[in-house]
């Protein structure tokens, strides 16, 4: 959420960001509510201070044995008229907040400019094109034919979109997980957390997936909670409503968790095999940082996950993220992709982002500065680390052999275990 009197002294640069974005809101509308509130504010004040006055009016009249019948009226007509202004601005704030929660958070200066994402830049790229001299099959034809995945009975027991993995495809998903999860604790200084895959309305709000984007989640009414669409949303609640020191900044943390998502109005696109899911895998990093540092933070957080793609020896790319095809609560976003070479195509595995204080806000999720005592909101980010789905199929479509078997990295092998790394 965006701080209101950034919105009053930023409007045009508010506006141009939340335009760039291809967002509609009135900002105009909003600006005239908050004056409404601050005007009723004011004269609620005035009539306090009026109120009091005249009771010290009574108090005098009453010592000297004066009629204050007068005057205790007026201080009721004015209590009247305070107790109607109360409830006056209790409704402006709630339609304030509401439309609020409406407005996306701003671009970074540095985000460039556009709507389209085929116009988002390349800013790197790693690895070789595997190109061999054979045919090669797709990850569904290598699932099939090396028992890994069963498409047909996942739809059956939950509705297309829900995988069932089988024998070694199991085996691998999970030392896909491990891997990663080991690869950020070890490596990069991540403390592990396993948490809920249930959230309440606050702790998704927080995220920035309520109220917008409530269609494209399972929700359970009953118990007015949702599966949560990634751990982004529970690992970046820990501290919700919290004041953290300075001097524990920045916090990282890394989170296994399923993923579950309706994807509302992906009717059309391509939804074989594991390219778009309803329930997925995913390891993610959510980091809570000092305002000042957060673009660092920014860069640190997406080379964490780039490594990952690196130790398993797969072709990426990174692309920084044009205004328009920014998320609604992200500042600034690049996203990891892999090549699947029998796919021919480049398939997102991540995506790394900075929300500046907008979750923060969100949350009250704040820190202590050493210096001051202050307490100030504090910079949250997340990316993907990775998530699992897109992984595998580029993992299998890259290291398929001739004859239809897949030697894996050998990175995985203590993950394998007596499976062993030749999938056949």
């Amino acid at each position: 959420m965006l701080d209101i009197q950034k919105i009053r002294e930023q409007t045009d640069w508010v506006k141009r960001g939340i335009q760039n974005k291809n967002i509609s809101v009135d900002i105009d509308n909003i600006l005239k509510l908050d004056r409404v509130r601050r005007d009723v504010i004011a004269e609620v004040e005035n009539l306090k201070h009026d109120r009091n006055v005249i009771s010290m009016e009574v108090g005098t009249h009453k010592k000297n044995n004066q009629d204050a019948s007068d005057l205790i009226q007026k201080t009721r007509e004015i209590g009247q008229t305070i107790k109607e202004l109360d409830e006056r601005q209790r409704d402006v704030e709630s339609e304030l907040q509401d439309l609020l929660m409406q407005i996306p958070n701003t671009p970074h200066d540095s985000v460039p400019v556009g709507l389209d994402p085929l116009e988002n830049p390349v800013v790197k790229e790693w690895g070789s094109r595997f190109n061999p001299g054979y045919k090669l099959k797709t990850h569904l034809e290598l699932g099939e034919s090396l028992g890994l995945f069963d498409f047909t009975r996942g739809t059956k027991i939950a509705g297309p979109g829900f995988p069932l993995y089988t024998g070694n495809g199991a085996r691998l998903e999970r030392a896909l997980i491990n891997f990663m999860l080991d690869f950020h604790i070890d490596k990069h200084g991540y403390t592990e957390v396993l948490p809920p895959v249930l959230s309440n309305v606050k702790t998704m709000t927080t995220t920035g997936q309520l109220p917008k984007f409530e269609e494209d989640m399972y929700k359970i009414s009953q118990d007015d909670l949702y599966l949560i669409p990634t751990a982004e949303v529970p690992v970046t609640n820990i501290h919700q409503g919290e004041i953290v020191q300075e001097q524990i900044l920045p916090i990282q943390y890394c989170a296994y968790s399923s993923c579950f998502r309706r994807e509302a109005g992906s009717y059309g696109k391509d939804t074989r095999g594991f390219l778009r899911l309803h329930q997925f895998n995913k390891v993610e990093l959510v980091k809570f940082v000092h305002p000042d540092t957060s673009y660092d933070e920014l860069e640190k957080l997406r080379r964490d996950a780039e490594e990952i793609l690196e130790a398993l020896g797969l072709e990426y790319r990174v692309i920084e993220l044009v205004t328009g095809d920014l998320s609604f609560a992200a500042a600034k976003c690049y996203d990891l992709e892999l090549w699947a070479p029998a796919e021919n195509r480049w398939l997102e595995v991540s995506s790394c982002s900075n929300y500046e204080d907008f979750q923060a806000r969100r949350g009250a999720i704040r820190y202590k500065s050493s210096a001051d005592n202050k307490v100030r909101l504090l910079h949250t980010l997340n990316g993907s680390g990775v998530a699992t789905p897109r992984l595998l199929v580029t993992i299998l479509e890259t290291y398929q052999q001739e004859d239809g078997s897949v030697l894996l990295p050998e990175i995985l092998a203590p993950y394998m275990g007596s499976a062993g790394l030749h999938l056949k």
